[in-house]
């Protein structure tokens, strides 16, 4: 209880100071205003890119959904290291580095969820490109069909055309497969444009058939990645209740040996030690998940 208080006692005066120094506007306008600027700072351009594209689906996270995700953090800190050392200096050092977390989970998050947004639209593109060149018998007029058609989004919709231009400088279309090939390393993407440069080159009187078998291994490919997102979806959920249970684990201990003696013996410097170590153990576990969850997405 005294620990509540001490926090609830912080807490109360970071708000008097923060709301004594900026009178003129609400103290959440401000809290927002002041991360927004710090991150337009220090953030790299290509994640900026990225959260960008991530705003434009719709998928950040509002100010509020922010908001209880730092109370969530803080307080599941605070708790978790109380529990462990019974010492506030060291909860509130704990606490901060909770909330230092929370700018790397978001850019693994954005990661994630623009590598998957890349991924719908190679789709498109592959599938409208391959139906396009079934009535055109032309590459580059079957680009030209799926640009002007509005299926696309940027960035993919920009290197289409650049491919368009790319194709009509040259007056081949090497240089701009070998530019799509580069941007996006797909193996659908190169085995499609392999094969259009083989009908191209050499020409194909079954091209129809090979087109039409590519068309089946892309379908083939986007229901293997959606049934991986699925059951890696539902593995996430088990492995962070995993994570947080290891975290609780010092409990059992404080059961088995008494809280009094379990205090008695955080006088001992090794074992304090330990524990930090525990903790520092299980949370490079959950981060190193949560980074291979967010940027493995099986998309081949």
């Amino acid at each position: 209880m005294t620990f509540i208080i001490f926090v609830a006692i912080i807490l109360i005066l970071i708000f008097v100071m923060i709301y004594r120094k900026n009178t003129g506007e609400s103290v959440y306008k401000y809290v927002v205003k002041s991360t927004t600027n710090l991150y337009n700072q220090y953030a790299p351009f290509s994640f900026k890119v990225v959260r960008d594209k991530v705003k434009d689906l719709g998928q950040e996270y509002t100010p509020r959904q922010y908001t209880i995700q730092v109370a969530i953090f803080a307080a599941g800190a605070a708790i978790i290291s109380y529990l462990y050392f019974y010492n506030l200096v060291i909860s509130i050092v704990y606490v901060a580095c909770a909330i230092m977390v929370i700018p790397y989970l978001t850019y693994l998050r954005c990661k994630r969820l623009y590598s998957e947004f890349i991924f719908e639209q190679i789709q498109v593109y592959t599938t409208n490109t391959i139906m396009e060149f079934a009535t055109t018998q032309s590459f580059v007029k079957a680009l030209e069909g799926v640009y002007e058609s509005g299926v696309l989004e940027d960035p993919v919709k920009s290197d289409v055309k650049m491919m368009i231009d790319l194709a009509y400088e040259n007056g081949t279309i090497n240089q701009s497969l070998d530019y799509m090939n580069s941007k996006y390393d797909f193996y659908i993407v190169k085995n499609m444009h392999q094969l259009f440069l083989q009908i191209t080159n050499e020409g194909s009187r079954d091209s129809g058939t090979s087109l039409e078998n590519m068309s089946l291994d892309i379908d083939m490919l986007v229901e293997n990645v959606y049934r991986d997102r699925m059951d890696r979806a539902a593995f996430h959920k088990k492995f962070l209740q995993f994570g947080i249970i290891l975290y609780l684990m010092v409990m059992m201990i404080q059961i088995l040996l008494g809280i009094e003696t379990y205090i008695a013996m955080l006088d001992v410097w090794w074992v304090v030690l330990l524990l930090h170590g525990i903790i520092i153990l299980n949370t490079y576990f959950l981060l190193n998940g949560e980074k291979y969850y967010n940027e493995n997405v099986g998309a081949e």
